[in-house]
């Protein structure tokens, strides 16, 4: 009989187990949060801190977004404001708040066949690379770097896919480094998956500093009022521990190849 209770017991923390594993809060984000080793960096802390469980479903911010949208994650981490704006005029998202901000960079071959390097702005940058008719690797993927590079390439006056060494991976920032760096190309990404990426082969940061190039990220509960479902308190206990003092501080302290490329901006 004792032996029956215990396994029942057992049975019963395993369900529960179960069920708790099953309640993780969903955070709907961007690859560069991932990929850069960030979430790995500040989601142990969250999880101590809250005892709130998190699953992250990486992809491009404009998937994110949907997935926002159709209530399939509680929370959204992403980096496309025009986007984040509307999301949340929509009626899906409940508000948005700033959390950080880096910026974008352009990498290419060291010996920077197009003269990138010499580049008064980033207008020039991409008009060296098409009028010398470099390879490019675009993401492709609707992502908030896309939409930038796209914004980019729209202020200097180009229609990148006129242009025969223009090529889209539809893939996150990781796997668009790589087929550049195997190609010997040029491409636009974010600061900080730049720091963590290791295969960089004779690629190396050619341009940088022009102020269109920041980059700001921010945190988006989903609407409780669209999708009754989701993790209304996890969600905002999530979106309060980021813009927090402590998650500022998390945030600070990141480092990617020994840089902090992440810079907490939330409003006091």
């Amino acid at each position: 009989m004792a032996n029956c209770l215990r396994s029942l017991i057992a049975l019963l923390s395993l369900s529960t187990s179960l069920c708790f594993a099953q309640e993780a809060l969903v955070v709907a984000s961007t690859t560069s949060t991932e990929q850069s080793g960030l979430f790995g960096w500040i989601l142990p802390r969250f999880e101590q801190s809250t005892a709130i469980k998190v699953r992250v479903v990486a992809v491009g911010t404009g998937q994110a977004l949907e997935i926002g949208r159709r209530g399939d994650a509680d929370v959204l981490f992403v980096h496309d404001r025009a986007a984040e704006d509307k999301f949340v005029a929509d009626g899906y998202g409940s508000y948005r708040k700033d959390v950080m901000y880096n910026d974008f960079i352009i990498v290419g071959p060291q010996d920077d066949p197009a003269g990138v390097r010499k580049a008064a702005n980033v207008n020039d940058a991409l008009i060296a690379i098409a009028r010398t008719g470099q390879s490019f690797i675009s993401r492709g993927d609707k992502s908030g770097t896309h939409a930038a590079e796209l914004r980019l390439w729209s202020k200097a006056g180009t229609d990148p896919k006129t242009l025969a060494g223009y090529k889209e991976t539809g893939s996150g920032m990781g796997p668009t480094l790589n087929m550049a760096a195997a190609t010997g190309a040029y491409t636009i990404s974010d600061r900080a998956t730049w720091g963590a990426f290791k295969n960089r082969r004779d690629l190396d940061l050619v341009y940088a500093g022009d102020p269109v190039l920041f980059n700001p990220y921010g945190v988006i509960p989903v609407n409780p009022a669209r999708h009754a479902h989701v993790k209304k308190e996890a969600a905002e206990r999530f979106a309060q521990w980021l813009i927090s003092p402590t998650g500022q501080e998390a945030i600070a302290a990141f480092r990617a190849d020994g840089q902090q490329v992440f810079f907490p901006n939330a409003k006091k």
